[in-house]
């Protein structure tokens, strides 16, 4: 009790949310995780964040930031702590166009983010799904990826600065505006997909780019994963590097999708088991001013490319979107994903990753071993395919535990096997942290225990989560 009314008295007694007024806080998106947690504390600035930190500091109290709460891993999981919620700390305080620079609080919502550089013609490019919700701190702790990953890269490398609560309240100032600084070690970056493990993310300085004059956009249906690859090599080369993205969904996403949304359409006449969705930007005048007849250079790029490719058999089939809502019926499609992944229990959610050129390795191998540990098992994927980050999600026979962990070492084999990765862009949280113990290279593990003690040495800040223990 005398923490809650230290709590109160830095915050307002309005913004500690104990018992059922935690209800909207106490679990993730996917309902996995569920936990009422000591109190959900609601700060409006980093000086009260620091105050929020320091008093449960003093008392050991462990501590889990919230932002969107969009969590696919449990990372938010907030039993017997205190969680801190940055949905008030969402300014967007500068847009400096000339910069090309956002300053924003860890609050601010991706979709918000977006508006404020659009009214600048400019954009801010990471996207997903749930942009109307997640917000760019937890985005930061998760080095969120996305759909534009293949041109832009993933929230890492669109931030320039971060300002921090370290796990004692003290402040430090990372706000960088810089795009070299090469004095010591690179902190930010270790801060940043650190889960809020090492400290508590406020601001960020965020990279702007120059908005598209126009789009184009396709459905791309090809015979063979490897096809896809050619499919994207073959657009970047004709379009001089323009594509910004590059999804894959499978024949049974498209056909869950049209269950849960029965007024969409499907994307071509007939059914196709592999089904991209491709999307070109440009910015300059020779590519995106309308002709007098009314049609656009770039969408005329994009056609005669997917036509020479279905002349010669390397296309199936294509639809180019000839409007905006065209354009967007396909974004709502492949966005869907986070809804649609749930349709089907049990389900394994796999969200790893493998170089470009093994992605077709990949599904040929998990098939394989599919046929031979659990045949009558289901799978779907809905994946980046530009930077081979592939949500793989996996259906089982059973729901026993031992056999989930069963598919889920196959599935790691497969991907380790192949130079990847078991976590791509979902983070680890409580989810991924049986895949750290045993696959993460044993030093690094070692490592990251050391610089967690060094900073963190009470272990308040979001315990449990990430790092398991090391034998």
């Amino acid at each position: 009790m005398a923490l809650l009314d230290e709590l109160k008295t830095i915050v307002g007694a309005a913004h500690v949310l104990v018992d059922t007024d935690t209800a909207k806080y106490d679990h993730d998106w996917t309902g996995k995780y569920q936990a009422t947690p000591i109190a959900v504390v609601r700060p409006c600035s980093t000086e009260e964040v620091s105050a929020v930190v320091k008093a449960c500091a003093a008392t050991k109290t462990p501590i889990v930031p919230v932002s969107g709460n969009t969590s696919l891993a449990g990372g938010t999981y907030g039993k017997d702590a205190v969680m801190v919620s940055m949905e008030r700390m969402n300014d967007i305080r500068e847009i400096r166009p000339d910069a090309r620079i956002a300053i924003v609080g860890a609050g601010a919502v991706l979709s918000s983010i977006h508006e404020a550089a659009d009214a600048h013609d400019l954009v801010f490019p990471l996207t997903f799904g749930a942009k109307g919700s997640a917000m760019i701190g937890g985005a930061l702790s998760t080095n969120a990826g996305g759909s534009n990953v293949v041109k832009y890269g993933s929230t890492r490398g669109l931030c320039l600065g971060l300002e921090v609560v370290l796990p004692d309240g003290q402040i430090m100032n990372l706000m960088s505006e810089l795009h070299k600084d090469n004095s010591g070690y690179d902190l930010k970056n270790l801060m940043i997909g650190a889960e809020g493990t090492l400290g508590f993310i406020t601001s960020a300085v965020l990279k702007l780019f120059p908005k598209p004059r126009a789009y184009a956009t396709a459905m791309v249906a090809v015979r063979e994963m490897g096809d896809a690859l050619t499919l994207l090599n073959d657009l970047q080369e004709a379009t001089g590097g323009l594509v910004e993205a590059f999804e894959y969904m499978d024949a049974l996403y498209i056909s869950d999708h049209l269950d849960m949304y029965p007024k969409a359409r499907a994307p071509f006449e007939d059914r196709h088991e592999i089904n991209i969705m491709v999307e070109i930007g440009a910015t300059a005048p020779n590519l995106t001013d309308l002709r007098d007849d009314g049609t656009l250079p770039l969408t005329e790029l994009l056609e005669n490319t997917l036509g020479a490719m279905l002349e010669d058999g390397r296309v199936l089939d294509a639809s180019v979107a000839q409007n905006e809502a065209q354009r967007r019926e396909m974004w709502e499609r492949r966005e869907a994903a986070g809804e649609v992944m749930l349709i089907r229990k049990p389900m394994i959610n796999n969200d790893i990753c493998v170089p470009v050129d093994k992605v077709a390795t990949f599904f040929e191998r998990i098939d394989e071993q599919l046929a031979e540990h659990d045949p009558g098992s289901l799978h779907t994927s809905v994946s980046h395919l530009g930077d081979g980050n592939i949500h793989f999600l996996l259906f089982p026979t059973k729901d026993d535990p031992a056999h989930i962990d069963r598919l889920t070492e196959l599935v790691e084999d497969v991907t380790l096997g192949l130079g990847g990765s078991f976590s791509a862009e979902h983070g680890i949280g409580l989810t991924k942290k049986p895949s750290m113990a045993r696959r993460k290279d044993r030093v690094a593990l070692s490592v990251m225990h050391a610089v967690k003690a060094a900073i963190d040495p009470d272990n308040i800040m979001n315990p449990g989560k990430v790092l398991p223990q090391v034998n």
